[in-house]
């Protein structure tokens, strides 16, 4: 990327034809493996499912919800860069929590098309950019609803850390694919019962293609390491790191199913033993010993 350029909005022609020239066509039909793999990038047999829906026409919205380092922002820009020059013209733009984590996406899609021995400038209007030559351009957003807006004719919208977007940002940015048609993808480890990210993935109906992969399933990382993570965490936390489980935070009172009936007007009224839960309470919080069987301390 050419810090500081700027360019003009115009065709550019291919990357075998920097001088401009007739548009070229699309080739959405190249495979997105090979593809991936001529850019550095070889994906396991996950990767390679979520790389062929992110390629498919049929799939407009998708969910991976996935376990730590099991490389979810890779193939997400492995997804966006077969997208890119593919499709001459096309719009990629990133969102995720903040500008940090949109601009590592970013630069990671600009060392993919260096291996192709793709050049790209910035787009001379957002810093977190990247132009290609045949027209293509990927945006990262700032983690800012206020400042998330504006773009239009979005061809693929990628949500990376999607459990730790704010819910406002998410529908800020979702039109931005409306004209063009455009698909999203959202991209995360789970976070709670909660957010847009949960309800997609737990009520978006078919309109969703759903991914989930545990770390148990990731052939990077090794099961001896894996146990003793689990060794140096509460369940809760373990399952919803390594196992892309919606996990309530293990302090909750309440658990997310029990909150959501509460909100239905049609639920029975929930009994509640109030002296129960005070003194729950207040065993969580270290004022009252633990008293059940197995519970005592010596």
């Amino acid at each position: 990327m050419t810090d500081g350029k700027q360019i003009r909005p115009r065709w550019l022609g291919t990357a075998q034809d920097p001088d401009g020239g007739s548009a070229p066509e699309p080739c959405p039909d190249i495979d997105p493996i090979a593809f991936a793999s001529e850019t550095g990038f070889v994906p396991d047999d996950k990767q390679a499912a979520v790389l062929r829906a992110m390629a498919d026409p049929e799939i407009k919205q998708g969910i991976l919800n996935c376990t730590r380092q099991w490389g979810k922002s890779t193939t997400a820009a492995a997804g966006a860069v077969h997208r890119l020059v593919t499709r001459p013209g096309s719009l990629v733009v990133v969102a995720s929590p903040s500008k940090k984590q949109s601009a590592e996406l970013v630069r990671t899609c600009v060392q993919m098309l260096a291996k192709r021995e793709i050049g790209t400038v910035r787009d001379g209007v957002h810093p977190v950019s990247a132009v290609l030559p045949n027209g293509s351009r990927i945006v990262g957003l700032p983690g800012n609803e206020a400042t998330s807006r504006g773009l239009a004719s979005v061809s693929l919208l990628l949500i990376d850390e999607a459990s730790r977007v704010p819910d406002a940002i998410y529908h800020a940015v979702r039109p931005m694919v409306v004209i063009a048609q455009g698909d999203i993808w959202l991209m995360s480890t789970p976070w709670g019962a909660q957010g847009f990210f949960y309800e997609a993935w737990e009520h978006g109906g078919p309109d969703w293609a759903r991914f989930s992969v545990m770390a148990t399933e990731c052939p990077r990382i090794p099961a001896e390491w894996l146990e003793k993570e689990r060794q140096q965490m509460t369940s809760g936390v373990f399952r919803r790191e390594f196992m892309a489980e919606f996990t309530q935070d293990d302090l909750s009172a309440f658990d997310a199913e029990v909150v959501e009936e509460a909100m239905d007007e049609h639920a029975a009224p929930m009994e509640i033993d109030w002296a129960e839960f005070r003194r729950q309470m207040m065993i969580h919080q270290g004022s009252l010993p633990d008293i059940r069987p197995g519970k005592c301390s010596s």
